[in-house]
């Protein structure tokens, strides 16, 4: 006769009792923890709110005839007159072809270069050889246009400059360097890349850093030399970087710069030198075609914006990081 089988009964749970809101503590508290860091960011939101938000009240004269003495408010709307007006003036198609012309020949050399000059100081072994070379290619950073400009002066000036003696005799011509229209844009290429390709190496640099070294050895192992490493790791690994600083660079396509352009345009190549940044210049300040000037830097404002957020998309569209 077998025995009975008792169930065991399943102890009794315990009335659940609701968990205890979590504590949200105060702004002031999180501040107070927190102030140091909070500290640290002061100057930029401060400048962001000075130099870039601030200003941005007077855009609205770029929909309304401004005149100094009525102010921003007293001013008379116009609507979009002086957008018309300028999609209709001659100078328009001048100034976008010079202006993205400039633009292209920039993103096309210049961002190349920078990352083939991270990739080349990545493989020096030599630590002191390599700190030695960031350095030189760092300093034209922190020189001024003006400097930039004296400089390229002097190497081509006509007749003495040892450039231009240089590049005549190469050629077998005599032709003055600064003011010919079709040396204007190599110059200006060149000046970009002599000042900007070294400091752009930074962001690279760093991104190259954190690629995993046991790739490189294993792809060692299996054979694959210098070249092959670096197509198939290193570009790899900082594919992310390269997309988002292509991002900001054409976001950027229509800003050429105005010192530079300024300083290096002359009566001769005035033809293939104006851009949008001289010629809001030239119509703004020197003319006093406030609203008419502040309409075609709102332009240039809003063709980057689309052209950040168009790049952007399309990155995503092909599987790709994004800015955001």
């Amino acid at each position: 006769m077998t025995a009975p089988v008792v169930e065991a009964k399943a102890p009794e749970r315990a009335a659940s009792t609701p968990p205890a809101p979590a504590r949200r503590r105060s702004f002031a508290v999180h501040f107070a923890h927190y102030k140091w860091l909070y500290l640290l960011l002061l100057p930029g939101v401060a400048y962001f709110a000075v130099f870039r938000y601030g200003p941005m009240y007077g855009v609205s004269i770029a929909f309304k005839d401004y005149v100094p003495f009525l102010g921003v408010n007293g001013s008379p709307w116009v609507g979009l007159t002086n957008f018309t007006d300028f999609f209709a003036n001659p100078d328009f198609p001048r100034l976008l072809g010079n202006t993205l012309i400039l633009a292209f020949l920039n993103l096309g050399i210049a961002f190349p270069l920078t990352i083939v000059l991270a990739l080349l100081l990545n493989e020096v072994r030599l630590s002191v050889l390599k700190r030695t070379v960031q350095t030189l290619v760092y300093i034209p950073h922190f020189l001024s246009w003006t400097i930039v400009a004296s400089l390229s002066f002097l190497l081509f000036a006509l007749d003495i400059g040892p450039l231009f003696q240089f590049v005549n005799g190469l050629f077998g011509t005599n032709v003055d360097i600064l003011s010919d229209p079709n040396w204007f844009r190599p110059l200006i290429v060149l000046q970009e890349i002599w000042k900007n390709t070294g400091w752009g190496t930074i962001i690279f640099l760093a991104a190259l850093a954190t690629v995993d070294q046991d790739q490189y050895e294993a792809a060692i192992i299996d054979g694959a030399g210098r070249f092959r490493r670096v197509w198939h790791i290193t570009l790899p690994g900082i594919r992310s970087t390269i997309i988002v600083m292509l991002i900001l660079a054409i976001g950027q396509m229509l800003n050429t710069g105005f010192e530079q352009i300024y300083l290096m345009t002359n009566a001769l190549n005035r033809s293939v030198a104006d851009v949008f940044d001289t010629y809001v210049y030239f119509v703004g300040i020197t003319q006093g075609a406030y609203s008419y000037s502040t309409a075609v830097g709102l332009f240039k404002s809003l063709v980057g914006i689309v052209l950040i957020f168009g790049t952007n998309w399309l990155s995503k569209r092909f599987n790709q990081s994004g800015l955001f």
